[in-house]
């Protein structure tokens, strides 16, 4: 008979029959007393058979599990591959004859797979750990060797097996079956499968991620063991659809939190540390992550940084951030900042550390992405950004960060968070294209609180000073933008709907807020960044050693200059005038009439700069402007170094040797009057009053003979014409003036001779002296009454609307207070004869005051 063909149960003896063709009794059954005689020799047989599969570790099946040579030939093959001493490892010989018997029968290979997780579970029983692993690699090796049509037949046992082994309380077996599912993890597979899990591996593996073995060198192991587990799950189901989705909530939030939590160790020396190959599971997990995936991924992160209080330190968060947005799809950023400021928004009432830290990483996120990171809704972001700026501003004024006034805040801490957000506003603005920075600086302007124009947006609580700070915090972020805005055309980059509100600041009497806005003019305006090189104030400037990059004026920046220049001069001449401009204001004007001077370098314009400095000369020698020696030396000053600066533009050579002449006498004789001694740290002022000779003075006649003969001489005519402040169109119409401007006006004007805060009324006794010298001293004050009238007439008839609504709001809590005064006075009842004052019928806070009382 050939080998391997075995006998027809019909044809073969009936000693050999075998057991499972026999008919066996029924269970409960018993042999009889009297039972045939071939029944009672068949009974030692059937024990000894019995026997022989117990000691194989076999169901009972008969001779072929007794005899080895009559067993299948799969499960002789397979029992071939295990030498008798495990140190020997595989028999590779016994292992290629069962490849080959696999391949030519592939539809034994489940058999095949089943009796080897078989003999595993047996090895492992019995704690024989070196006859597992040899198990293991065959599985692996018929893995590899079976073609894809046929593994399914493979799996499933090979899974099982992994299972078991994950299972077990040893690290080395850990490490063996996380090796042997990474290379299965590797094939690729043609054929579905509709029916696997790997719900199981995912929580192993991230367990394993977790572990706290007392050995570190273990534990590192074991943790690197299940991030390679955690990333073979990922390469095995992330590309098939059919396999189980692992972008669910359930998954992430196992899977990212294990990641997270070994990028947190330091990185080790060694490639193969666990913050190594975390970084390497993270980033391929979200380069692969598709569109809808993004927020699960994002979302387990932001809180795990929560609950570990990551955010505090930046340094972490940041660098988490920075490994998710260099890892996704470009087109996909987006999704990554609407989460961070859906979380910021969320966490609006946390401690001030947790929103800087918040507003760090967005600052980071959008320096990475230079394109497309902001989306389809890019004023959210920075609306979002405001919102912040605004409840931070609320925070400090009130010292706490929550509206139940039970978690306390400091002022640097939310000043941290303050430039933090305005640093993160300018960051978002340098990723967007010209027109969308232009609509963003209009956004902006729209939120700055004005008295008078524009609402209010610090809360009741923070009232005039919370208004303050936002305008503030909003004029430093519209610098944050500026900055960097990039414009050839001065049209488009200060549109009159922006120049005019950004001018009005101007006029306010907060002196930050009049610096800030000199510093947006002059970074929109410099357009070769040439602001750098005027730093800082200087008569000893020269012009070829700046290298100042200039260009011709284009139509489009004179068509600027015909419609804006005297509003533009109109305002640097008012901010002069202002008592509470310093060293850093002279210096901004001198910055800005440099950069116009260099950008917009036209005969007109050059000589209308001349114009207006040589105004600014008169308003320093001026009796009538109350302005301090420091102010009077500082406006000097910086006439000095303009027409220095702008004598050198290619200007007559006769213009300059006038200005080196009066330079050189102010040095020798008047050294305060020049921008190294009074625009420095420690101004060397003159004691008492300033007294100008007229050899320190610019003389108008002489710049003006200068310039006849040259092709300036065009424009001398209007150099003859003394230069005064022109009203705007907006400015004739804000002449028609109520009731209530001219009540806010005369209050303007007696404000300089009233303190801020509120005196009680105390009464005098009036005696014949005092009758006697008010009637001889009725001249003197009618002339001050008169006085005092035509400066109202003439404040009336020249300040513009933005002027008067600016003055009018920074004295709004002045005339709040005097209305308490006066309504005091007259809801007070007349005292009574008992000596007690009755009840007043209606209480001063519950009276409402008509809206004409307050301007």
């Amino acid at each position: 008979m050939p080998r391997g063909m075995t006998l027809h149960p019909r044809d073969q003896p009936p000693e050999f029959t075998p057991w499972h063709h026999r008919a066996q009794p029924a269970q409960g059954d018993f042999p009889a007393p009297g039972c045939c005689h071939a029944d009672r020799l068949q009974a030692p047989r059937r024990l000894l058979q019995d026997c022989c599969s117990v000691l194989d570790h076999q169901t009972a099946g008969g001779l072929c599990g007794c005899c080895w040579a009559l067993r299948p030939r799969y499960k002789r093959l397979v029992d071939n591959i295990f030498p008798e001493d495990p140190e020997d490892g595989l028999v590779k010989a016994n292992m290629e004859k069962l490849t080959f018997f696999a391949l030519s029968a592939p539809e034994k290979l489940d058999r095949i797979a089943a009796y080897l997780s078989e003999r595993l579970t047996r090895e492992l029983n019995r704690h024989r750990y070196g006859y597992v692993c040899i198990a293991m690699e065959a599985l692996e090796q018929l893995l590899l060797a079976c073609h894809c049509q046929s593994i399914n037949l493979l799996v499933e046992s090979f899974l099982s097996t992994l299972r078991l082994l994950l299972e077990a309380d040893k690290p080395h077996l850990h490490v063996l079956a996380t090796n042997s599912f990474v290379k299965f993890a590797n094939i690729e597979e043609d054929t579905p499968s509709y029916h696997r899990s790997y719900d199981f591996f995912v929580s192993r593996f991230s367990e394993m991620c977790h572990s706290e073995h007392e050995d570190p060198e273990t534990q590192s192991k074991i943790r690197v063991s299940g991030i390679r587990g955690l990333q073979g799950v990922v390469r095995k189901t992330v590309d098939d659809e059919l396999q189980v989705n692992i972008w669910e909530p359930r998954h992430m939030e196992q899977i990212v939190p294990a990641l997270l939590l070994n990028l947190e160790q330091h990185p080790n020396s060694s490639s193969w540390s666990p913050a190594e190959q975390t970084e390497v599971c993270f980033r391929e997990l979200l380069g692969r992550a598709a569109y809808g995936h993004i927020n699960n991924a994002v979302k387990p992160v932001l809180m795990h940084l929560d609950s570990h209080s990551l955010w505090e330190g930046r340094g972490f968060a940041v660098r988490c951030f920075q490994i998710i947005m260099f890892s996704i799809q470009s087109q996909h950023s987006h999704l990554v900042v609407q989460q961070l400021l859906g979380h910021l928004d969320a966490n609006s009432r946390s401690p001030p550390w947790v929103r800087a830290g918040i507003v760090e990483v967005l600052s980071e996120v959008a320096v990475i992405k230079a394109t497309g990171s902001v989306g389809p809704t890019v004023l959210e972001v920075f609306n979002t950004l405001l919102r912040q700026l605004r409840q931070s501003v609320h925070y400090q004024l009130t010292g706490y960060y929550d509206n139940a006034g039970k978690h306390k805040t400091s002022a640097s801490q939310e000043r941290t968070l303050q430039d933090a957000v305005i640093k993160t506003i300018g960051s978002f603005a340098n990723t967007l294209p010209v027109y969308q920075r232009s609509e963003v600086m209009l956004f902006i302007m729209g939120k700055i609180p004005v008295p008078g124009i524009y609402p209010a947006l610090g809360s009741p609580n923070t009232g005039f000073e919370g208004s303050r700070m936002i305008q503030v915090m909003l004029l430093k972020s519209l610098l944050q933008v500026s900055e960097r805005y990039e414009s050839t055309n001065l049209l488009t980059a200060l549109p009159s709907s922006f120049l005019e509100p950004l001018l009005s600041f101007t006029l306010m009497e907060d002196p930050e807020i009049r610096l800030l806005v000199l510093s947006i003019l002059t970074s929109l305006i410099d357009r070769h960044h040439n602001s750098s090189r005027f730093a800082s104030a200087s008569v000893t400037v020269d012009v070829s050693a700046l290298e100042l990059k200039e260009d011709t004026c284009s139509k489009q920046d004179n068509l600027f200059m015909r419609k804006h220049a005297q509003r533009l001069y109109r305002h640097v001449y008012l901010t002069c005038k202002e008592e509470t401009s310093g060293q850093s204001h002279y210096q901004a004007l001198f910055t800005l009439l440099a950069v116009l001077g260099v950008e917009l370098s036209s005969e007109e314009v050059l000589v209308d700069l001349i114009r207006l400095v040589l105004a600014l000369q008169d308003l320093a020698i001026s009796n009538q402007e109350y302005l301090s020696v420091l102010n009077r030396c500082g406006v000097h000053a910086l006439c000095a170094a303009a027409l220095c600066l702008l004598s050198k533009l290619g200007l007559p050579l006769a213009l300059q040797q006038h200005v080196t002449q009066v330079v050189e006498s102010r040095q020798k004789r008047a050294p305060h009057l020049l921008p190294e001694h009074a625009l420095c740290d420690k101004p060397r002022l003159p004691a008492g009053d300033l007294k100008v000779d007229e050899e320190f003075l610019f003389i108008q006649s002489t710049i003006g003979e200068s310039l006849n003969g040259s092709s300036y001489g065009a424009h001398c005519d209007r150099l003859n014409t003394p230069y005064t402040p022109q009203l705007s169109d907006e400015d004739r119409l804000s002449k028609r003036k109520s009731v209530g401007d001219v009540a806010s006006l005369q209050l303007d004007m007696d404000a300089h001779s009233t303190p801020h805060t509120p005196q009680k009324p105390q009464t005098e006794q009036i005696t014949f002296e005092m009758l006697k010298n008010t009637i001889e001293d009725r001249g003197g004050v009618e002339e001050e009454e008169r006085r005092k009238r035509l400066q109202l007439v003439e404040k009336f008839q020249t300040a513009s609307f933005e002027e008067i609504a600016a003055h009018c709001g920074s004295r709004a809590s002045l005339l709040h207070s005097k209305l308490e005064q006066v309504f005091d006075l007259i809801i007070r009842p007349p005292p009574s004869p008992s000596g007690q004052s009755p009840p007043r019928s209606t209480p001063l806070h519950q009276m409402k005051f008509p809206d004409l009382c307050v301007y």
